[in-house]
C-alpha cells in the first residue's frame, strides 16, 4: 500500500525548524503538485532549485515531516522558471507514481495544505489564525480556539458469501476500476455500526460476523480507512444505491480480476480474498 515505503523511514514528529537549500519544497495548487519527470520516477524540488526566483521562500515555509534524514516544508505563492523540468501535476500521480516514498510524501503533503488553507481563519469568530511553535496546531489570538488536523475515519468492507465477494463500481467519479462497499463512520456509531449500515444503505444486504482485517491512512480523502471483512446474512437479492455505485455484482474467486495496483487497501483485500488468504 501506498504507505508501506519501507526500508524508507517516515517520521511526522513536528519540528519548529528552518529549511536549509537541500530541504524539499512541496508545493500545490489546487488539485496540483509541482514535481518533475525523471527517468527514475517522480522528484520534488529542493529550496535551492526555487530560491532565486523567491526570496521569502525560507521564512514562508511550514515543516511538514521528514523521510530518512529528508525534511519535507509546505511553501506557497512561488514563482519558478519554465525551463526548471518542474511542472504542476494532477495529485492523482501519486496513486501509482513512481518511487513509492515520494508518492507517499506528495499525497501526505497534500492533505496537509488542504488542512492549513482551509482554517487560515477562526471558524468560531473569523479572526486570523496563527500557527502554534510547538506541535502542528493553528490558534486563534483572539478568543483561544484551537485547531489540530482532523482526520476521517472510513470502513472499506469486503463482503463474502462463501467463495464470493461483492464488488462495485462507483457512480460519477474518476477512478472505473472494481472496489469494494465502502464509507465515512458518523457520528455516535461504531465502525462496526458503519459497516452494517453502509452495506445495507448501498446495497441493501444484511451482514454478520464483522471483523477487523487493517487500517491505512488515505490521503487523498483526509481519511483514515479501517478495512473489515464480513459474512452475508440472508438473501443474496442486490438493491443498488445508483447515487453511490454504478453496479455492484458477486465474484466468484476464479472470475476476481487482477488489478495490478497495489497503492490500496481496498485492492489488498480484494487480492487477499481471491488467493484464497480468507
Amino acid at each position: 500500500m501506498i504507505q508501506d515505503i519501507w526500508p524508507h523511514r517516515y517520521n511526522n514528529q513536528y519540528r519548529n525548524s528552518a529549511p536549509d537549500a537541500e530541504c524539499y519544497a512541496l508545493y500545490y495548487e489546487e488539485h496540483t503538485a509541482l514535481l518533475r519527470r525523471t527517468s527514475e520516477g517522480i522528484e520534488f524540488p529542493r529550496f535551492r532549485d526555487l530560491e532565486r526566483l523567491n526570496e521569502e521562500i525560507y521564512e514562508d515555509s511550514i515543516y511538514l515531516f521528514s523521510i530518512d534524514d529528508s525534511r519535507y516544508y509546505l511553501v506557497r505563492e512561488i514563482s519558478r522558471e519554465p525551463h526548471s523540468g518542474f511542472t504542476m501535476e494532477n495529485t492523482e500521480i501519486f496513486r501509482e507514481a513512481k518511487p513509492q516514498y515520494r508518492s507517499f510524501a506528495g499525497i501526505t503533503g497534500y492533505q496537509l495544505w488542504n488542512w492549513y488553507r482551509s482554517h487560515k481563519f477562526c471558524g468560531r469568530c473569523g479572526h486570523m489564525m496563527q500557527r502554534d511553535e510547538k506541535e502542528r496546531m493553528l490558534f486563534c489570538p483572539e478568543c483561544r480556539n484551537m485547531e489540530f488536523p482532523k482526520i476521517c475515519p472510513a470502513v472499506i468492507i469486503g463482503v463474502t458469501d462463501g467463495n464470493r465477494i461483492l464488488m462495485s463500481k462507483y457512480a460519477g467519479r474518476a477512478y472505473k476500476k472494481y472496489a469494494l462497499l465502502a464509507g465515512f463512520t458518523e457520528i455516535g456509531e461504531t465502525v462496526e455500526e458503519t459497516v452494517a449500515r453502509e452495506v445495507m444503505e448501498e446495497v441493501g444486504l444484511k451482514v454478520k460476523n464483522i471483523r477487523y482485517y487493517k487500517s491505512q491512512p488515505w490521503s487523498f480523502s483526509d481519511t483514515l480507512l479501517m478495512g473489515f471483512y464480513c459474512d452475508l446474512d440472508g438473501e443474496d437479492k442486490i438493491t443498488l444505491d445508483r447515487e453511490e455505485l454504478a453496479l455492484a455484482e458477486w465474484f466468484e474467486r476464479e472470475e476476481i480480476p487482477d488489478q495490478m495496483s497495489g497503492e490500496s487497501l481496498t485492492n489488498e483485500m480484494i487480492q487477499h480474498f481471491k488467493h484464497g488468504e480468507v
